[in-house]
């Protein structure tokens, strides 16, 4: 799963990580890594403090479905990235604000897009569960929502 989401945040790194002159070339990837890996930590945050619905409404509806949490998410990431690359906290943070809402948005069409089987449901919620232990009363529970 982290690979299949520093894929699609290598996607749309463009203006954000790649052209932009504030991130050093030599450090691309690992600002795109540092942002997959980001994501990732909070929607396993989320899952561990019983945040299913955070989680649901951020993969149905991408960056519309949780201000708040798309917030504190980025939030986060900018954090994380201006402390491990020195690169300053306002520019660190123009970067996450123009890549996360495009990236959930982008990761919310392909979770519900069924003929698309790169993110899914259960792959996500696996992926945060470590496996398959756990995962049906995780899925039980998330149906329940709909």
């Amino acid at each position: 799963m982290l690979d299949q989401l520093i894929n699609l945040v290598k996607e749309h790194a463009g203006s954000a990580i790649i052209d932009n002159t504030d991130v050093p070339n030599e450090k691309n990837d690992a600002v795109i890594n540092t942002t997959a890996t980001g994501i990732m930590d909070h929607f396993k945050n989320l899952a561990g403090n019983g945040g299913l619905s955070n989680i649901s409404s951020l993969l149905q509806q991408g960056s519309n479905g949780n201000g708040s949490e798309v917030s504190n998410m980025s939030n986060n990431i900018a954090s994380t990235i201006a402390n491990q690359f020195g690169i300053d906290p306002t520019k660190a943070n123009g970067i996450v604000q123009n890549l996360i809402p495009t990236v959930m948005n982008n990761l919310s069409q392909k979770t519900n897009d069924p003929n698309d089987n790169s993110f899914t449901m259960e792959g996500i919620l696996g992926s945060l569960t470590g496996g398959a232990g756990g995962l049906g009363g995780m899925m039980d529970s998330f149906k329940k929502m709909f």
